[in-house]
Parts: structure tokens; sequence; C-alpha cells
């Protein structure tokens, strides 16, 4: 046993989750491949076990306790990197449909090595997610996207609302100046045909405190987003 299964389960059950053994014997065995492949490919600089039971399974769970997705939905997940909330959230409820994306390919490969050894199933892409949101067999097509990223919440959006169909969310996990990023947020919010947004407030023991962003989609992206990369990086929408 990797994991502290008393603290997991302690920290879904603050979040009104409750995970059964088969969830906890997967998120064991992802933890221990997570601490064997970081030791050659640089995956997180969390790796003790109570830390990646906190401040990253419990975080990820988060989003389910913010948000009540369906059964059945098809997901995406922008730069999952080491599977987070991604992957977590596949152990948690496997009813959903997963669609994993990152731009690096080592991390996809441990990625799809642990949905092997777990008997998971998801579609594992690698590509920009600039680029695949242009694609017509991805765009608007799904009914969550997620995102744990450190970038700004503009450019989250402009990255993940071309995913989302109108009526869809995109949940966007945000550290304690979340909102202030929204408010800077608002007018790329508008431009990429989100609406109503809102803030959900996790504090987790001995992790940072996680805030949610849920933002409605209400009308198609104008074709024109997402822009290049280099362009986002120079101006966000609405400066």
């Amino acid at each position: 046993m990797i994991v502290p299964r008393e603290t997991l389960r302690r920290a879904a059950a603050s979040l009104s989750l409750m995970l059964d053994e088969t969830a906890l014997d997967r998120l064991d065995r992802y933890a221990e491949m997570l601490i064997d492949y970081n030791a050659h490919v640089n995956l997180t600089a969390i790796t003790d076990p109570e830390g990646i039971a906190l401040k990253h399974f419990a975080d990820s769970l988060t989003v389910l306790s913010a948000v009540d997705i369906p059964a059945q939905a098809r997901c995406i997940d922008i730069g999952t990197g080491a599977g987070f909330p991604g992957v977590v959230l596949m152990i948690a409820r496997p009813d959903l449909k997963w669609t994993l994306v990152d731009s690096t390919a080592k991390k996809l490969a441990f990625i799809r090595a642990v949905i092997a050894e777990l008997g998971l199933d998801a579609e594992v892409i690698h590509a920009r997610a600039e680029e695949l949101g242009r694609s017509p067999e991805y765009r608007e097509r799904f009914d969550f996207a997620t995102a744990r990223a450190v970038a700004a919440l503009g450019t989250l959006c402009e990255y993940c609302l071309p995913f989302v169909r109108p009526g869809g969310y995109f949940i966007a996990m945000k550290g304690p100046d979340a909102d202030n990023e929204l408010a800077a947020a608002r007018t790329a919010i508008s431009i990429l045909g989100g609406g109503e947004v809102d803030s959900h407030h996790f504090p987790l023991a001995d992790a940072a405190d996680r805030n949610l962003l849920t933002i409605k989609k209400l009308s198609h992206t104008p074709p024109k987003y997402p822009r290049p990369s280099a362009q986002i990086a120079r101006r966000g929408l609405g400066s």
C-alpha cells in the first residue's frame, strides 16, 4: 500500500464523495507508478504518499464535488500532465468518457501505461490544445472540459472553451487568486461563447486552497479562435 487510505477516505468524505475499494486499489497502484516513473521522467515535484493523496488525488476530486457530471458525459482534460485531474476522475467515475490531451509525449507514455495497468479506457492525444481545438472532430464535442494549469484564466479559456459544446461547462482549477483572474478574464469568456461563472472554494487539509471556476458555454466559439499560441501569448483577448 502506497497512499494512506484513511487520508483519502477522509478527504473524499469532506467533499461528500465516497471511494469504493476498487477505486482505492487503482489510486494506490497509480501512486506507485507515479513514484516509479518520476525517478526517470519529471512528472511531479510531489512524490511523498501523503502529498500525492492530498495535493493530487483529493485536489482532483474537488471537480466531482463542485459539478454534477451526468453518467456517460464526454469529458476532455487539457494539459493533463501526469493525469490530474483526468485520470483520478476516471478512476472515481469509470462511466465517464475521457479524452486526455497533452503536448509532452513522455507524460502521455506514462498516462497510457497507467490506463493499461488499471484496466481503464480513454482516448489519449499528443497535441497542442490550440491546434486540436480547431479540428472538427474535437471542436465543441465535449460536455465538460477540465484544466489544472498555471496559465491565466483568460488564456486557459481560449485553449479550452473551443472544445465545449454550447450548454456544456469548462471547469478551471485555480488557486487563491481565482477571483482576480476571473475579473481579468470576463471579456475573453464572453468573446469565446462563455456565460455565467460559478465559483467553488475547497480548503484542503495540508494542501493549498483550491478554487474551481465553472464556466457555462452559451454560444458557439467564433471560428477564428483559438488563435496560434504565439498570438495568445502576445495579447490576451480584451486587452
